[in-house]
């Protein structure tokens, strides 16, 4: 996953694919042509990771495939994960983890012929992202050096411990779930924890009121239902009106998704933890704070075995191995954002 998101940055899904033989090309491999103003200078300074620059080149060069109206928002998400690259490159350098240059060699060429296959001309590729192949081989070794890493701490013991542990991680489950978002840039944690405490507490009360319309001999089976759909209906009301995600144009709903790979850990770890039609407490993401609705849930196959998903799961692994690594190093860290070069000043 890390060399993957790494190398999107850099020249696009080509490099990916080439990188991960056994990945079929996405739809949009081919990149669209770069549609910003003019690039950065060469030398402009997007942010600084312990005294290593982080170049705007960078950025520039992740911010390629986005629609220009959505830039903004997207260059913190893209130099956050620059940031949080350097760091664990910084982390790898110390561990003193070799790679050949053999195998750098290598991967740049299947990159060549995937980009020959692709019908586009590599040298005019390069061009255009304002890259060079020197660029792409530091990329390149910065993303085997990584494997090499997670290869070396996810044996199978590791791998099999962690599938025992977290079965429908890899077993397709999934869950049904609508959300109230307060963005990180809106509020402080308390001041949207107390909001979202309010909303809540507001639901709540909608939802006995209906309930104490009801007839006193009203069973069991038409009590729940009842109360399911007051919670939806007020529940939904809440987010179409207060949430700070585009899903509130469904009422929250963000639809069904399974355990990794669609939404940030600590909401897909807490939406599963749920029972069908119960809201969380405030969760803490990059994104801000989120009331959780689970709606319906999915089991996955009770038969699946750990050899047949290994490859996920130690990708799975390695995700989590760098969100570790970032975790423990990144407020010791040194980081220092160019808010003149991030403002789009020269």
């Amino acid at each position: 996953m890390f060399a993957r998101l790494r190398l999107l940055t850099c020249i696009g899904a080509l490099a990916f694919v080439s990188a991960h033989p056994s990945v079929a090309p996405a739809q949009d491999a081919k990149l669209p042509p770069p549609t910003l103003v003019q690039p950065p200078a060469p030398n402009a300074v997007a942010a600084t990771v312990n005294g290593q620059p982080v170049l705007e080149l960078a950025v520039y060069r992740g911010l390629l495939r986005e629609s220009p109206s959505n830039r903004d928002a997207a260059r913190k998400e893209v130099l956050n994960f620059l940031i949080d690259n350097m760091l664990v490159d910084q982390y790898l350098a110390q561990l003193k983890i070799q790679v050949d240059a053999k195998e750098i060699e290598e991967r740049l060429k299947q990159i060549k012929e995937e980009a020959k296959k692709g019908g586009e001309d590599f040298d005019k590729l390069l061009k255009r992202l304002i890259l060079t192949e020197d660029d792409l081989k530091r990329e390149l070794h910065g993303a085997l050096r990584w494997d090499k890493f997670v290869v070396q701490q996810g044996n199978d013991k590791v791998l099999k411990d962690m599938f025992d542990k977290n079965k429908n991680m890899f077993d397709g489950s999934q869950v049904h779930a609508r959300h109230i978002l307060i963005p990180a840039a809106d509020a402080t944690p308390e001041q949207a924890k107390a909001k979202l405490a309010e909303w809540r507490k507001k639901i709540d009360e909608e939802v006995n009121a209906a309930l104490a319309k009801l007839p006193p001999n009203t069973d069991k089976l038409a009590r729940e239902t009842e109360r399911v759909k007051e919670l939806l209906k007020s529940f939904s009301a809440v987010a179409a009106k207060e949430s700070g995600c585009p899903s509130k144009e469904r009422g929250g709903d963000v639809g069904w998704f399974p355990r990794v790979g669609s939404m940030v850990e600590p909401f897909a770890r807490t939406a599963f933890a749920l029972q069908p039609y119960q809201i969380s407490e405030p969760v803490a993401t990059e994104f801000g704070q989120h009331l959780i609705l689970a709606v319906e849930f999915k089991p996955g196959k009770a038969d699946v075995k750990f050899e047949d998903v290994r490859l996920f799961v130690l990708e799975i692994y390695g995700d989590r191995l760098r969100e570790a690594i970032i975790a423990q190093y990144k407020p010791r860290s040194k980081i220092v954002v160019n808010e003149a070069t991030a403002a789009g000043k020269k």
